[in-house]
Protein backbone atom coordinates (compact mmCIF):
# COMPACT_ATOMS: atom_id res chain seq x y z
CA UNK A 1 0.00 0.00 0.00
CA UNK A 2 0.94 3.69 -0.79
CA UNK A 3 0.23 6.65 1.31
CA UNK A 4 0.05 9.87 0.08
CA UNK A 5 0.89 12.32 2.19
CA UNK A 6 -0.73 15.89 2.04
CA UNK A 7 2.17 17.62 3.06
CA UNK A 8 0.85 21.00 2.82
CA UNK A 9 -1.66 20.23 5.34
CA UNK A 10 1.29 18.66 7.77
CA UNK A 11 3.15 21.66 7.08
CA UNK A 12 0.64 24.13 8.38
CA UNK A 13 1.28 22.28 11.44
CA UNK A 14 4.33 22.85 14.44
CA UNK A 15 6.93 20.26 13.74
CA UNK A 16 6.29 17.76 16.94
CA UNK A 17 2.45 17.66 15.54
CA UNK A 18 3.59 17.19 12.32
CA UNK A 19 5.61 13.64 13.90
CA UNK A 20 3.10 12.86 15.68
CA UNK A 21 0.46 12.75 12.74
CA UNK A 22 3.22 10.81 10.38
CA UNK A 23 3.96 8.21 13.40
CA UNK A 24 0.14 7.68 13.56
CA UNK A 25 -0.54 7.33 9.87
CA UNK A 26 2.49 5.81 8.95
CA UNK A 27 4.13 4.03 12.23
CA UNK A 28 1.44 2.12 14.19
CA UNK A 29 0.67 -1.21 12.89
CA UNK A 30 -2.22 -3.06 14.52
CA UNK A 31 -2.37 -6.43 15.26
CA UNK A 32 -0.83 -9.07 18.07
CA UNK A 33 2.96 -8.30 18.05
CA UNK A 34 5.50 -9.68 20.90
CA UNK A 35 7.55 -6.77 21.59
CA UNK A 36 11.35 -7.31 22.49
CA UNK A 37 10.77 -7.88 25.79
CA UNK A 38 8.37 -10.85 25.31
CA UNK A 39 4.92 -9.07 25.81
CA UNK A 40 2.64 -9.03 23.57
CA UNK A 41 0.33 -5.64 22.69
CA UNK A 42 -2.12 -5.21 19.51
CA UNK A 43 -0.03 -2.79 18.04
CA UNK A 44 3.16 -2.50 16.60
CA UNK A 45 5.27 0.88 16.04
CA UNK A 46 7.47 0.41 13.56
CA UNK A 47 9.41 3.96 13.06
CA UNK A 48 11.62 2.93 10.65
CA UNK A 49 8.89 3.94 8.72
CA UNK A 50 9.57 7.04 10.13
CA UNK A 51 12.81 7.86 10.06
CA UNK A 52 13.55 5.99 6.70
CA UNK A 53 10.89 8.45 5.31
CA UNK A 54 12.16 11.63 3.24
CA UNK A 55 9.77 14.17 4.54
CA UNK A 56 9.39 12.45 8.15
CA UNK A 57 13.30 11.98 9.01
CA UNK A 58 14.29 15.65 8.52
CA UNK A 59 11.45 16.83 11.51
CA UNK A 60 13.17 13.64 13.75
CA UNK A 61 16.02 15.09 13.24
CA UNK A 62 15.41 18.76 14.40
CA UNK A 63 13.21 17.92 17.34
CA UNK A 64 15.83 15.88 18.66
CA UNK A 65 18.22 18.27 18.24
CA UNK A 66 15.53 20.98 19.80
CA UNK A 67 14.48 18.54 23.20
CA UNK A 68 18.69 17.88 23.81
CA UNK A 69 19.13 21.49 23.70
CA UNK A 70 16.40 23.01 25.67
CA UNK A 71 17.65 20.05 28.03
CA UNK A 72 21.39 21.74 28.27
CA UNK A 73 22.97 19.39 25.63
CA UNK A 74 24.18 21.61 22.66
CA UNK A 75 25.01 19.65 19.68
CA UNK A 76 28.46 20.48 18.42
CA UNK A 77 29.06 22.31 22.27
CA UNK A 78 28.37 19.68 24.89
CA UNK A 79 28.11 16.83 22.79
CA UNK A 80 29.23 15.98 19.06
CA UNK A 81 28.79 12.40 18.10
CA UNK A 82 25.32 10.60 18.58
CA UNK A 83 24.57 7.02 17.83
CA UNK A 84 22.99 3.32 18.78
CA UNK A 85 22.58 -0.04 18.50
CA UNK A 86 22.04 -0.93 15.22
CA UNK A 87 19.59 -0.93 13.20
CA UNK A 88 16.93 1.23 15.13
CA UNK A 89 19.66 3.83 15.80
CA UNK A 90 20.92 4.31 13.06
CA UNK A 91 19.17 6.47 10.72
CA UNK A 92 18.10 8.46 13.83
CA UNK A 93 21.57 9.25 14.62
CA UNK A 94 22.09 9.99 10.48
CA UNK A 95 18.84 12.44 10.62
CA UNK A 96 20.69 14.30 13.55
CA UNK A 97 23.71 14.69 11.88
CA UNK A 98 21.80 15.92 8.41
CA UNK A 99 19.93 18.50 10.94
CA UNK A 100 22.86 19.34 12.49
CA UNK A 101 24.73 20.43 9.35
CA UNK A 102 21.86 22.56 8.03
CA UNK A 103 22.27 24.57 11.28
CA UNK A 104 25.44 25.17 10.54
CA UNK A 105 26.67 22.28 13.45
CA UNK A 106 29.87 19.44 13.17
CA UNK A 107 28.15 16.84 14.54
CA UNK A 108 29.29 12.75 13.83
CA UNK A 109 27.01 9.63 14.35
CA UNK A 110 28.21 6.19 14.93
CA UNK A 111 26.96 3.03 14.84
CA UNK A 112 27.05 0.29 17.61
CA UNK A 113 26.85 -3.05 16.52
CA UNK A 114 25.63 -6.23 18.49
CA UNK A 115 29.02 -7.56 19.34
CA UNK A 116 32.23 -6.48 17.34
CA UNK A 117 33.22 -7.96 14.20
CA UNK A 118 35.05 -11.12 13.43
CA UNK A 119 36.92 -9.66 10.65
CA UNK A 120 38.63 -6.70 8.79
CA UNK A 121 38.68 -3.74 11.66
CA UNK A 122 36.99 -5.82 14.18
CA UNK A 123 35.10 -2.82 15.66
CA UNK A 124 31.90 -2.72 17.16
CA UNK A 125 31.65 0.77 16.90
CA UNK A 126 31.46 2.05 13.45
CA UNK A 127 32.05 5.96 12.74
CA UNK A 128 34.37 8.15 13.84
CA UNK A 129 36.76 7.17 16.80
CA UNK A 130 34.26 7.71 20.59
CA UNK A 131 37.24 7.60 22.62
CA UNK A 132 37.44 10.53 24.83
CA UNK A 133 33.99 12.50 22.80
CA UNK A 134 30.93 13.54 24.87
CA UNK A 135 28.14 11.26 23.15
CA UNK A 136 24.26 11.43 22.87
CA UNK A 137 22.80 7.32 22.61
CA UNK A 138 19.69 7.71 20.31
CA UNK A 139 17.27 5.18 19.67
CA UNK A 140 13.74 5.10 17.73
CA UNK A 141 11.48 3.16 20.32
CA UNK A 142 12.44 2.18 23.50
CA UNK A 143 10.81 -0.90 25.47
CA UNK A 144 12.94 -2.94 27.35
CA UNK A 145 15.64 -0.31 27.75
CA UNK A 146 18.40 -3.30 26.57
CA UNK A 147 19.57 -1.65 23.23
CA UNK A 148 20.26 2.31 24.82
CA UNK A 149 21.77 0.37 27.14
CA UNK A 150 24.19 -2.03 24.82
CA UNK A 151 24.76 0.98 23.20
CA UNK A 152 25.58 2.90 26.66
CA UNK A 153 27.92 0.08 27.96
CA UNK A 154 29.96 -0.09 24.14
CA UNK A 155 30.26 3.81 23.87
CA UNK A 156 31.94 4.32 27.22
CA UNK A 157 33.71 0.40 26.75
CA UNK A 158 35.40 2.87 23.53
CA UNK A 159 36.51 5.66 26.14
CA UNK A 160 33.37 7.89 25.49
CA UNK A 161 31.70 10.30 27.86
CA UNK A 162 27.47 8.97 27.22
CA UNK A 163 25.54 12.67 28.53
CA UNK A 164 21.86 11.82 27.84
CA UNK A 165 19.92 8.71 25.70
CA UNK A 166 17.50 10.49 23.47
CA UNK A 167 14.47 8.20 21.83
CA UNK A 168 11.38 9.23 19.37
CA UNK A 169 8.93 7.35 21.12
CA UNK A 170 9.26 5.95 24.98
CA UNK A 171 6.43 2.91 24.97
CA UNK A 172 6.42 3.54 29.18
CA UNK A 173 7.67 -0.23 29.96
CA UNK A 174 10.69 0.63 32.37
CA UNK A 175 13.35 1.73 30.05
CA UNK A 176 13.67 5.03 31.12
CA UNK A 177 14.31 3.94 35.12
CA UNK A 178 17.01 1.28 33.48
CA UNK A 179 18.91 3.80 31.72
CA UNK A 180 18.80 6.16 34.15
CA UNK A 181 20.31 4.44 37.19
CA UNK A 182 23.36 4.34 34.91
CA UNK A 183 23.76 7.74 35.56
CA UNK A 184 22.13 8.72 31.97
CA UNK A 185 19.82 11.26 31.44
CA UNK A 186 16.69 10.08 29.07
CA UNK A 187 14.84 11.78 27.16
CA UNK A 188 11.67 11.08 24.76
CA UNK A 189 10.06 13.16 21.83
CA UNK A 190 6.96 11.49 22.30
CA UNK A 191 5.17 9.31 25.04
CA UNK A 192 1.89 6.74 24.18
CA UNK A 193 -0.19 9.50 25.02
CA UNK A 194 1.05 11.59 23.00
CA UNK A 195 -0.08 9.62 20.24
CA UNK A 196 -3.42 8.28 21.92
CA UNK A 197 -2.43 4.61 22.40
Amino acid sequence: MTLTLDTDALATLEPKQQLIELVNDLAVVKGDVILSSGKHADYYIDLRRITLHHYASPIVGHLLLDMLEVNGFIAGDSFTVVGGLTMGADPVACAMLHAAYSRGIDLDAFLVRKSAKQHGMQRQIEGPDVQGRSVVIVEDTTTTGNSPIAAIEAARDAGAEVLACATIVDRATGAEKRIEELGVPYLSLLRLDDLKL
